[in-house]
């Protein structure tokens, strides 16, 4: 009777074993700054093992920041996109190389037409991946067509998912954020900063 209750217990727990561990335990995250939140995030979403790119707010001093908090440039945050990905598909220091070429680094006063300490462009790492972002930073820098690095590394801080309206903006807005994008310059100018 006892081997009998110990086989079946067996059978029921197989099952289980097999599933995959959770999402979260598996993956790591990068945390970057280009201007417009809504074109790194779209950008960042396209690259394979990403599993998910959120829009929000951090390096400020403001706790739950608001859009408006953050664009009125009293908030200290920067418009910024955490990118959560697979670390056994994808390697940080590829985001990285991926992430420059979204930015326009020579630029400190913005990015493209949005103009403001909170449109800068820098990497918000922690201690065991700031390494890798500072080589790839001067990588970066001796491939630029145009003008000096700017962008920064900065240590990492809390992160704010922005509100609602704001996510997944480009797939939820397609035609708006088309005129945005293609009003704003964005595609030009990094095609001057880094070549075709």
């Amino acid at each position: 009777m006892i081997r009998r209750l110990l086989i079946a217990l067996a059978l029921l727990a197989a099952p289980l074993a097999a599933l995959p561990a959770s999402a979260s335990a598996a993956t790591k995250t990068a945390v970057f700054t280009g201007g417009c939140f809504w074109c790194m995030e779209n950008d960042m979403r396209g690259i394979p093992g990403v599993v998910k790119v959120e829009s929000g707010y951090t390096g400020g001093h403001v706790k739950n920041p608001t859009y408006r908090d953050v664009t009125s440039e009293r908030s200290g945050h920067y418009e910024a996109v955490r990118v959560t990905y697979d670390p056994a598909k994808i390697e940080y220091a590829y985001l990285l190389s991926r992430y420059w070429k979204l930015v326009d680094p020579t630029d400190d006063g913005g990015q493209f037409c949005d103009r403001g300490p909170s449109y800068r462009p820098a990497v918000f790492v922690d201690a065991e991946q700031r390494p890798a972002a500072e080589r790839s930073r001067t990588l970066a820098a001796q491939r630029l067509k145009t003008g000096a690095m700017k962008a920064q590394i900065l240590p990492l801080q809390t992160f704010w998912p922005a509100e609602a309206y704001h996510r997944d903006y480009a797939k939820n807005n397609a035609v708006e954020y088309h005129l945005y994008r293609t009003g704003c310059g964005r595609d030009r100018r990094l095609a001057q900063v880094w070549g075709k």
